[in-house]
């Protein structure tokens, strides 16, 4: 079993991270060992020893504890205390350190000069150790948060995103529902046709559009059959057209992105006269799609209370599903209401 499996991968990274900076402490260390002079005596075994224990004193008491919770001043005042510890501890235990033990060789003797050198290389030591731990502490919290904010992100993101879509159902089921009942009450010759093809994008609705992205020629389908399921309601369907260019072939796009503008478009598309006048394009090329939808300006009232779901809701999905991949417009140009999106392709 490797490292990196019995430790997973966020404990592997501080695993090397820590290990990195030992490993460039003690190459510090070897740099600056003079000629004659041991390599392990007491004195370095005692240093190394106390800035281990600093080190991780620091690292997960001090900074998580009161440097991260912005007791700064108490910070610093158990910095100073536990690095004048050490030197305290480095003095007292001056003579075993220069006598020296069994294991090591007895170094040469120490001036008071020399001494108080030491102790000031040992207090600019324990400051750069305590510099170090809280740097990586505080990165290491910072990229916890990091990932931490993404998840909730992410998971707000889909959050919202089921709720825009069960939005979608409803809604659709509603108006198709209302078609059918429009043409039955008119004994039309069409209603068992209107639901069989309503039956089709049901369908497509439940056993499809739970990926998270679909086939672009399967979404086309449903949008066809949703423009045949809305011409048997209306009389006068001459003016209502959809037009496909482009090769399709194995492009994939977010299910039910187009229908909210359509479903717009059937809703407010007709004016007091009964007139109808619907204008659909998509063109594809390679991996973008560009969907113009442009319908006339009707005389009907918006509702306040379900209007605002259909565009709205497209809106907040593709500012979701395709962040800085979808170009939108909505205008009114003399008495036609247009809708233009592009959007890459998967």
């Amino acid at each position: 079993m490797s490292i990196s499996t019995f430790l997973g991968d966020k404990y592997r990274k501080q695993f090397v991270l820590h290990f990195s900076v030992w490993t460039i402490f003690v190459f510090v260390h070897l740099i600056q060992v003079r000629p004659g002079q041991d390599v392990i005596s007491v004195s370095n075994l005692f240093l190394f020893v106390t800035n281990i224990i600093l080190f991780y004193l620091n690292y997960l008491y001090l900074v998580p504890k009161l440097l991260l919770k912005k007791k700064t001043g108490l910070y610093v005042l158990c910095g100073v205390v536990f690095i004048g510890l050490i030197v305290f501890l480095f003095r007292e235990l001056q003579p075993m350190i220069n006598k020296g033990t069994m294991f090591f060789e007895r170094r040469p003797g120490h001036g008071r000069f020399f001494t108080g050198i030491k102790e000031f290389m040992i207090i600019i030591n324990g400051i750069l150790i305590l510099a170090i731990g809280s740097g990586i502490r505080i990165y290491t919290e910072w990229n916890r948060n990091e990932i931490t904010k993404k998840q909730i992100e992410a998971q707000k993101s889909l959050s919202e995103l089921h709720f825009l879509k069960n939005q979608i159902s409803p809604h659709f089921l509603f108006n198709s529902l209302n078609s059918i009942y429009s043409l039955t009450t008119k004994k039309s010759n069409d209603a068992p046709e209107a639901v069989i093809t309503l039956s089709e994008l049901l369908r497509y609705m439940l056993y499809q559009t739970n990926q998270d992205f679909v086939l672009l020629n399967n979404e086309l389908d449903y949008v066809q059959n949703y423009l045949k399921l809305q011409r048997l309601r209306i009389a006068n369907n001459e003016h209502v057209t959809l037009n496909i260019h482009g090769a399709i072939n194995h492009q994939k796009i977010r299910p039910l992105l187009l229908i909210s503008f359509i479903e717009n478009a059937f809703k407010y598309g007709t004016d007091f006269k009964g007139r109808t006048k619907i204008k659909i394009e998509i063109y594809v090329k390679e991996d973008e799609l560009q969907f113009t939808c442009v319908n006339l300006i009707g005389s009907r009232k918006s509702d306040k209370t379900s209007s605002g779901i259909g565009l709205q809701n497209t809106r907040e999905r593709l500012k979701l599903l395709y962040p800085e991949t979808h170009w939108l417009t909505v205008t009114e140009v003399e008495n036609d209401f247009v809708v233009n999106l592009t959007l890459k392709l998967a």
